[in-house]
């Protein structure tokens, strides 16, 4: 007798409050926090500005999702949103959209991972098909993880993200003692105009945000979710804007400012002040951070085709879950997905191609919170007002991080978003999931 397939209400609940917080701080802290800043260099002090700007502009999306998710437990997070506020279609295309992000991400930090061993094993930096093989073992052994049930995926995610906040913490303490405040960058080394300056400085530090809004995609599987969800989102988000500004301080009183700004490793260059053993020990983490940035983006990745599917439009296959409670299809197929556009770009005259992705993705991971800022402004706007300027507030620091990525992004997200139009169109003519009973309680 075959044994019934479990749905998202039969399914007991296995995520509290630190595995949801480590799943935002897990796949916000990724490889791009070791790299900034170097990057942040040129632009002294205004950098410091730049983080502020951006932690508080994430701090108010923080806010209006975790305002969202308090009053629903469906899965699916800005997908949910989007279909409630604004009907189907709407929340077709941002759970399409977010999908194929984390479908382009999480080849591109595959791809990172591999690069990061390379400090271990020197020939995979002479060798991409080695490179290649190193980049799909960590994709599908985290895949592995992912189909066998999310209580394990989360509880390697808390596991991954505590290991990676070490080395950052470990800079932070080395700094307090042995920094040296004349390494500090003037304020405007490059003597811009302050606003044009501080624009650029956030445009470069509002990425290292990605993923905040995480933790509100597995809802079904996490244990009081109108009440955990917003605590670990605004949580997360608040201690890694600090975290940030803690570490690239560090980094830069560590580390000369003439010497930051063409670092290609500004932890690693930090890290020589705990001797032979610093560089290594921050490739280590900069693994286990990419490593966990990539747990993170399979696991959401498996869950927004099931909460599309559960709500019957996209295949009925996505929404089944095993015994343990895992997406396996859905997780399976992401990271197939992602394993042919991690082969593409290791094959000659296809990078340009998977660059045009990964760019397209990145309005894919942005959309999705101004859209969910105007559906909270729309459930906010006649009872709760000051809800509703937060939301307001949220919308115009998502629109601005839209608006800098530059035209070509807009262009090409609108393209991805288009191209989900006739994946839409089957599914609503071939109805096939289950209906959202199945995932809410009566009174949700």
């Amino acid at each position: 007798m075959q044994t019934p397939t479990p749905s998202a209400a039969t399914v007991k609940p296995t995520m509290g409050f630190w595995r949801c917080w480590s799943l935002s701080v897990g796949t916000m802290v990724g490889s791009g926090v070791f790299l900034l800043p170097a990057v942040l260099a040129p632009y002294g002090g205004i950098g410091f500005l730049g983080w502020a700007v951006t932690g508080a502009g994430a701090l108010l999306i923080a806010l209006t999702l975790g305002h969202l998710a308090s009053r629903q437990r469906s899965p699916g997070g800005p997908y949910a949103f989007a279909r409630d506020a604004f009907g189907s279609l709407a929340g077709f295309l941002v759970g399409w959209a977010y999908w194929i992000s984390c479908v382009a991400a999480a080849a591109a930090i595959a791809v990172a991972f591999a690069g990061y061993l390379a400090v271990f094993l020197p020939v995979l930096a002479d060798t991409p098909l080695l490179q290649a093989g190193a980049a799909l073992a960590i994709l599908w052994t985290l895949a592995t993880i992912n189909a066998g049930g999310i209580a394990g995926a989360s509880l390697v995610q808390l596991a991954m993200t505590l290991l990676k906040l070490l080395p950052l913490l470990l800079v932070v303490g080395v700094a307090a003692f042995a920094g040296d405040a004349g390494n500090l960058p003037d304020f405007n080394p490059s003597a811009q105009p302050l606003l044009p300056a501080l624009a650029s400085a956030a445009l470069l530090t509002m990425w290292a945000y990605a993923g905040l809004e995480s933790s509100t995609i597995p809802a079904a599987d996490v244990i009081d979710p109108e009440r955990t969800i917003p605590r670990a989102t605004v949580v997360a988000v608040a201690g890694v804007a600090a975290l940030y500004m803690a570490a690239t301080a560090a980094v830069m009183l560590l580390v000369p400012a003439g010497i930051l700004e063409h670092s290609t490793a500004p932890f690693a260059e930090a890290a020589r002040s705990l001797g032979s053993a610093g560089p290594p020990l921050i490739a280590a983490g900069a693994l286990v951070a990419t490593a966990g940035a990539l747990n993170g983006i399979l696991l959401v990745g498996g869950q927004m085709p099931m909460a599309v599917a559960l709500d019957g439009l996209a295949p009925a296959f996505l929404a089944r879950r095993n015994r343990a409670g895992a997406p396996r299809a859905a997780v399976l197929l992401s990271a197939g997905l992602a394993s042919a556009l991690l082969v593409l770009n290791y094959a000659d005259g296809l990078v340009a191609a998977f660059t045009v992705l990964i760019t397209m993705s990145t309005l894919a991971l942005l959309a999705p919170l101004a859209i969910a800022a105007l559906a909270d402004l729309k459930h906010s706007w006649r009872t709760a007002r000051g809800w509703a300027l937060v939301a307001i507030a949220s919308f115009v620091y998502a629109s601005f991080a839209i608006l800098g990525s530059g035209l070509e992004v807009i262009g090409w997200g609108l393209v991805l978003m288009a191209a989900g139009l006739p994946v839409y169109a089957l599914a609503r003519r071939r109805p096939g999931g289950l209906p959202r009973a199945a995932v809410m309680p009566a009174d949700g």
